[in-house]
């Protein structure tokens, strides 16, 4: 993203995208005004983002938007503090290069899928990484992007590689 210093963009692997702990924890806690959720298949579906949207505050600026839309998105200036939501590591990897002023990227829920064989031990069953996750959170680690795993504003964090060593 081209930099507007005052403005902050963060980012979230969420599967569910936009709900409700999205509105009233992370945004308020990270003074976001601007949500950008990138999902191709919800960004083609009226309905879906209609039922992920009607929850939103007029507050906030949201978005449902395809990766291109969201590459546009993310390579112009803005003065809103932003949250990027992504579904999956593929996605957030697709993205790296537009989020080089990210100021972190926060893990959060992911659901078992068939490429996924490590689970967070002792997680209630909602945080699964695949090998190639794995691989491609580490290369944005290795670029120096700060990545972490925290459920919720209120609860702690655990930095990716203390987090990587539970899996």
């Amino acid at each position: 993203m081209k930099g507007n210093i005052m403005a902050k963009t963060y980012v979230r692997v969420d599967d569910r995208l936009i709900h409700g702990q999205t509105i009233v924890a992370w945004c308020p806690t990270l003074e976001v005004q601007e949500i950008i959720a990138v999902d191709d298949a919800s960004a083609s579906n009226a309905m879906l983002k209609n039922i992920m949207t009607m929850g939103v505050p007029s507050t906030y600026k949201t978005h449902i938007v395809t990766t291109d839309e969201a590459k546009k998105l993310l390579s112009a200036d803005s003065a809103k503090n932003r949250l990027v939501i992504v579904k999956t590591a593929d996605k957030l990897a697709e993205l790296a290069e537009y989020l080089p002023k990210c100021e972190y990227v926060i893990l959060g829920n992911l659901a078992k899928r068939k490429d996924t064989n490590h689970q967070v031990a002792g997680a209630t069953g909602i945080f699964f990484l695949s090998d190639s996750d794995i691989a491609k959170i580490d290369k944005m680690v290795d670029d120096g992007a700060e990545i972490f795993f925290q459920q919720l504003p209120s609860t702690s964090k655990t930095e990716w590689d203390k987090f990587k060593k539970t899996l």
